[in-house]
Order: C-alpha cells, then sequence, then structure tokens
C-alpha cells in the first residue's frame, strides 16, 4: 500500500466576525487586510474562538442586501440635479470603499427566505453531495426503512434542555437561536449542551444544532466539549454539510481533550456519510501527524471508506494488518468491514477463512456478518450455500434479523419461487419479527415475474396495506412490473398514479417498468408521453430505459422516432450496444426493410461493436423470410466463422431450415453439373421418339382399304 501523505503544516483559519447581539466584551477585534495563514495549534489554550461558520449564511443575504442598496442609490443619483458644483465637485472625488460589515444580521423584509430558520422549512439544509446510505460498514445487507421522525415520535425533554429545544422548534420566522439563548446563560452545563445537540439532530433540526454549538463555543468558559464534537460531527455529515464538518473540525481547540480518538471517529463518520473520502483520509492523517492512537471503530470506518472509493479488498487487507502492528485489536467491526470488502469482490471463499479465523481467535461473529455472507452467495446464484450459512447461523443460537430473511425471499424471487417466499413470510412471523415492505415487495416480485400470477402480486399489495404497512417505491414497481408482464398496462397505469397520488417519488425503476408495460402493449403515444415526463421530472434513464423506448418506437414501424432516442441518449453518454441494434434489426426485418440490414452492420462496425450470434441469427431469419438464401447462407458462413453461435436448441432449429433448402438447392445443381460432364464426354444418350409420331408415321404409309360396304 502506498504511504499515506501528510497534511502541510499549516492550514487556512477563517477570520469571520460574531454577531453583535452577544455581551460586547467578548468581541474580538477584526484584523485588516488579507486574511492569515496560521497553523492548527495557532489558537491559545483559554482564548474565547470567533464564530466560524455563521459567515456562510450571510453570504447570499449580503448579495441581495448589496444590489437593494445600489439599486436605490443609482435611484437617488438620478433624481440629483447634475447641475449642481457641489454634486459635481463629489463626483469628482475618488471614493473610498466602506468597511466590512460588522454586527448582527439585518432583518430587513426582503431578506430572502432560503436562510430563514422558520420551523416550516425543518431547518434542514440541502445535501451538498449524495449522502452514503448508513454507517455500518455492511449496510446493503443490513437494510432499513428510513424516514423523518414524525410528530408522533418527537422526543419532549423536560427542563433547561426541554426549553431550548422548545424554542429551536418554534423559531420565529428571520430570527436565530443564539439570539434567544441570552437568558440561558450560566444556567445550562456542558452535559446539557450535549443533550440538546443530540435532541435536535433526532428532529431535524439540523440549523438549530449549528447555532446552538456557536453559541457554546462563546461562552465563558466554552461548554465545547469532545462529547459534543463526536455528536455534532456525524449529524452534519447525514444531512451532506461536510464543508461545514471541516471547518468545525480545523478550528478545534489546542486543548489536549480535543485529542480524542471518539472526536476524529465523528468527523471520518461524518464525512463517510456524505461521500467526502478524500476528506476522510486527510482527517486520518491528521490523526497519524497528532499521535493520537486509533481504536476498532477507525479501522471499520477506513476499511469502508476504501470499499466505498474503489479500493481492492488486497489493499483493505493490507490497512487491516497495519491496524494491528498499532495495536488496534480485533474486533466484529473491522472485520466485518474487511469481510465485505472481500464479498463485493466476489471472495466469497477468502471471506469465509475470515471469518472462521475470527471464530478461532474467540471473537463471535454477529447476525449481520452472516447476512454479508449470505448476500454474496445469493448474489452469485448459490443459495444453497446461503441456505447452510443460515441453519448454521441458527445452530449457533444466533436469532436471524429482517434483512436476514429479506436476503433469502430476494434471491428465491429471482428463482420465481413464491411458494419459499411465502414460507419464509410465515417463519419471520412465527419467530416473532414484523415483516417490513421489503419483505412483501420480494413476495410481490415473486409472483409479478410469472406471467399468469399478477392478479396474486396485487393481492399481496393489497395484503401489505391492509396489515399497516406503507408501500414503498420498489413495492410499487414491483407491482408495475407484474401487470407489464401479465400484459394490464392500464393497470400500469393506474397503479402509477395512484403512487404519485400518495406522494411517493417514482424511481427510474418505476418509469422503466412503466416504459416496458407500453412497450408490451405497442402504445407508442403513451411511450412518447411518459419519455417526456421523465424529461420535465429530470430523471435520467439507463440503458435499460434506452433500450426499451428503442425498441417499442421500432417495432411499431416509428424508425425516426428509435432514431432520436438513440440520439437523445448519446447526449447523455449512453452510446448504443449491441443489444440496441439486434432491435432494430429485428424491427427493420419484421417491417419488410430487409435491405437496411447491411446497413446496420456497418454502423456496428464503425462503433467497434461487434456482431454476436443475435445479430446473424436475426439477419439469417430475415433473409430466409424473403426466400433470399443466398444471402441467408453468406451470414451464416460469417456466423460460424467468428464463433458467433447460438445455444444447441436454437442452432438446430436455424440448421433444420438451413439443411432444408441446402438439400433442394444441391439436388438441382447436381443435375445440372451431370448433364454438362456427359455431354462433354459424348455419354448422353439418342432421344426416344415419341409415339405419336411414330403413329402418324406408320398410318401415313398403311395401305388405304376401301369400305366396300359403303360404296354399295
Amino acid at each position: 500500500m502506498a504511504t499515506l501523505a501528510r497534511l502541510p503544516s499549516s492550514l487556512p483559519f477563517i477570520q469571520i466576525h460574531r454577531p453583535s447581539y452577544y455581551p460586547s466584551k467578548r468581541i474580538l477585534p477584526v484584523p485588516s487586510g488579507p486574511l492569515r495563514i496560521v497553523s492548527l495549534s495557532s489558537t491559545p489554550p483559554g482564548s474565547v474562538p470567533q464564530a466560524i461558520f455563521l459567515h456562510l449564511l450571510e453570504e447570499q443575504e449580503e448579495d441581495g442586501e448589496e444590489e437593494e442598496q445600489s439599486s436605490q442609490s443609482h435611484n437617488q443619483e438620478e433624481e440629483v440635479d447634475t447641475s449642481d458644483p457641489i454634486v459635481s465637485f463629489l463626483k469628482s472625488r475618488t471614493s473610498t470603499p466602506d468597511p466590512p460589515r460588522e454586527g448582527k444580521f439585518s432583518l430587513q423584509k426582503n431578506r430572502r427566505t432560503s436562510w430563514r430558520l422558520a420551523p416550516e422549512l425543518g431547518n434542514e439544509p440541502e445535501p451538498e453531495t449524495k449522502p452514503e446510505a448508513a454507517l455500518e460498514p455492511f449496510d446493503e445487507a443490513e437494510e432499513g426503512e428510513k424516514s423523518r421522525i414524525s410528530s408522533a415520535n418527537v422526543i419532549k425533554p423536560d427542563g433547561v434542555v426541554g426549553e431550548i429545544v422548545g424554542i429551536a422548534r418554534n423559531l420565529p420566522e428571520n430570527s436565530t437561536l443564539g439570539e434567544l439563548l441570552e437568558d440561558f446563560e450560566g444556567r445550562i452545563d456542558a452535559k446539557e449542551c450535549v443533550e440538546v445537540l443530540d435532541c435536535m439532530g433526532k428532529e431535524g433540526l439540523y440549523k438549530g444544532c449549528l447555532y446552538f454549538y456557536e453559541w457554546m463555543r462563546l461562552q465563558e468558559p466554552s461548554l465545547v466539549t469532545p462529547r459534543a464534537c463526536s455528536v455534532l460531527f456525524p449529524l452534519l455529515g447525514r444531512v451532506g454539510m461536510g464543508n461545514m464538518l471541516m471547518v468545525l473540525f480545523m478550528n478545534l481547540p489546542k486543548e489536549k481533550k480535543f485529542r480524542d480518538v471518539h472526536i476524529y471517529n465523528g468527523a471520518i463518520s461524518g464525512l463517510m456519510h456524505c461521500g467526502r473520502y478524500d476528506d476522510a483520509w486527510k482527517v486520518y492523517e491528521v490523526m497519524e501527524t497528532n499521535n493520537i492512537r486509533p481504536d476498532h471503530i477507525t479501522c471499520s470506518l477506513m476499511i469502508t471508506i476504501m470499499r466505498k472509493s474503489g479500493r481492492s479488498a488486497k489493499e483493505a487487507y493490507e490497512f487491516f494488518e497495519r491496524m494491528n502492528r498499532k495495536g488496534v485489536e480485533w474486533s466484529q467491526e473491522g472485520l466485518g468491514a474487511l469481510i465485505k470488502s472481500f464479498c463485493d469482490e466476489g471472495l466469497k471463499n477468502e471471506a469465509l477463512i475470515i471469518q472462521s479465523e475470527m471464530e478461532r481467535k474467540g471473537i463471535r461473529p454477529n447476525a449481520i456478518i452472516y447476512n454479508t455472507l449470505m448476500d454474496a452467495y445469493c448474489k452469485s446464484n448459490h443459495i444453497e450455500e446461503a441456505e447452510g450459512l443460515f441453519a448454521e447461523m441458527k445452530t449457533k443460537g444466533l436469532k436471524p434479523t429482517n434483512a436476514t430473511f429479506n436476503i433469502l425471499m430476494d434471491a428465491y424471487s429471482k428463482r420465481m419461487q413464491p411458494d419459499i417466499v411465502e414460507r419464509l413470510l410465515k417463519e419471520i412471523q412465527d419467530l416473532g419479527l414484523e415483516p417490513n415492505a421489503k419483505s412483501y415487495t420480494c413476495l410481490i416480485s415473486a409472483y409479478g415475474r410469472q406471467k399468469e400470477m399478477s392478479d396474486m402480486a396485487a393481492d399481496v399489495f393489497l395484503r401489505m396495506k391492509r396489515v399497516g404497512i406503507k408501500p414503498t417505491s420498489h413495492s410499487y414497481t414491483a407491482l408495475i412490473h407484474a401487470y407489464s408482464v401479465g400484459g394490464w398496462h392500464e393497470k400500469a397505469y393506474i397503479t402509477f398514479e395512484n403512487m404519485l397520488r400518495e406522494q411517493i417519488k417514482p424511481s427510474i425503476e418505476t418509469y422503466t417498468a412503466l416504459l416496458d408495460a407500453f412497450r408490451r402493449a405497442g402504445d407508442t403515444k403513451k411511450l412518447m408521453q411518459i419519455w417526456k415526463l421523465m424529461i420535465h421530472q429530470k430523471v435520467e434513464g439507463t440503458r435499460v430505459t434506452f433500450n426499451i423506448l428503442v425498441d417499442g418506437f421500432a417495432k411499431q414501424g416509428h424508425y425516426i422516432e428509435a432514431r432520436d432516442v438513440i440520439s437523445e441518449f448519446g447526449k447523455i453518454g449512453l452510446q448504443p450496444t449491441v443489444m440496441t441494434y439486434n432491435m432494430l434489426m429485428n424491427a427493420y426485418a419484421r417491417g419488410g426493410q430487409h435491405e437496411k440490414l447491411p446497413q446496420l452492420l456497418k454502423e456496428m462496425a464503425t462503433l467497434n461493436l461487434k456482431p454476436d450470434s443475435v445479430t446473424f441469427s436475426t439477419m439469417i431469419y430475415a433473409y430466409v423470410r424473403v426466400r433470399d438464401f443466398k444471402r441467408a447462407f453468406i451470414y451464416h458462413k460469417m456466423m460460424v466463422k467468428t464463433g458467433q453461435v447460438p445455444d444447441v436448441k436454437s442452432y438446430e432449429k436455424l440448421r433444420a431450415i438451413l439443411d432444408v433448402k441446402a438439400a433442394k438447392g444441391n439436388k438441382k445443381d447436381r443435375s445440372a453439373i451431370l448433364g454438362i460432364v456427359n455431354s462433354k464426354m459424348g455419354l448422353l444418350k439418342a432421344k426416344k421418339k415419341r409415339k405419336k409420331d411414330e403413329f402418324w408415321k406408320n398410318r401415313k404409309n398403311r395401305p388405304r382399304i376401301r369400305n366396300v360396304a359403303r360404296e354399295s
């Protein structure tokens, strides 16, 4: 593994002006001139830190204020008489720029509402990047339903903690939390501050957490503790506020108590959540620079980051050995992350070896590790091995989770075995577990993959709603696909409308299943309508969506629209594949335009696409259909020469057709060749005289007999 790069010795320290609503004795002088570059250790212990992130919330407001002030001043200048000598003198002087604005926020009426902290906005900022799924190293196997905390589940703490959280919930418009906490100075301790951060984080008041953390920093003495940082950093990461997290981390106090491994773990965890893997590595490098000993959580987080950033399982194992040399003990978390890295690369046997080794060292694997292994075997279609792990799990006394059953149910669903999925669903209930939406979705999909069982899939969907489980986007997608396979495209569209009515956002898989329903029905008008809706909703299609649209238009003779689809998807980087051209060839052949097939074959060669067995078979059948056997034999020869022979059953059918035509052709060719050879060698026999010619010749030469009776 390459040696990790070290951080530079100095980092930028952001100078921000503190609002004036805090007591004046805490205001620090603002240095003039350019921004200073100081090291991380530049803040002396015990000094009062400055506000470090509130300026980010003011930038957009200042832009609006400056625009308004400039427009007002421009209007005033137009109203002033330009003939006034004093005005002319003032205009001739060079203006001195105003000093930077200091003091509290401006609360003018036209303040931009995007930064208001009113409760109707939920105080939830937009994420900078798409957040990752979860902190668990094996979160793909251990899935769960994630939703916001409803009003019925809101935590209601008591005492001073409850008062502050109540203020944050009902924050007045155009106000910040720090403005309303003057009465709490001296009434709250550091432990209660951590409780406030935790409660506000659970309720989604993330901006409130930031303002409250700023208020904590400005108290004397400061109420910021390592525990508060380890609580706040993961919260910021979950909502994608990675920039703010890095600012807070880089400006941690120099005190020894803030060199705590839990703070660094919290920062790494938060950055991992929002996908900022490079920044997470920087935090780990700072950790090494400060000689802070990592623990098993650090090891687990870094191995997970390596896996998500695309590094190999070998690199993850080398990092794991490096952690061992630093004294990090083996744990379920670290080994589970390592097993997940091996499983994602398909190295299931190596992952089993790691699991056996951890058991040999006395570390008992948990249900999540077994789920990870079972998921890997099911994805590679080795369900029997997954069933063996499931039995081993129960033998060792480990209670299966919902995720355990869902992994098996999903595997049997893909095998179209709904009876086994029903049995697993009953087993979940017998163990006292509650099936979730994923469990019922697997059963819907198991029925929906079979053509004659679409009604059973609809029954399972209604059963799920009757037991009080809210369908997810995946549930609706599975039902739409079931209707598509069953040929009920009208019901598929009604289901889609019900989904929109329940304010469930359709995924790209949902749109793809709906397009497939109308492709099977041959309704190109509805295909175009759904495609335009996707474009309006800014939903980018996948390659499967692309091929469904091409096939749907081409089979109905809309070749121009099919070509338009290829062009539109090429703009987003989805170039046509061999399957795309196979669909076009099939459509042209069915439409009687077989003369276009060689041209499509040349286009494939231009795009460096190698024809497969389906390509050649499509062309052969197309020319057999129009009795152009010469071309059919030419492309059959090309198919055999390139080694693109279809499966045995399909090839036997193709050869049977061609052999019949070849037998007739060979028979005619054989007769013609023999005639030519015999005539050249003089072996041709004289033609026999026709009986009719011989009859008339004999009759002509025969003597005439007079009819005596007639003459008498």
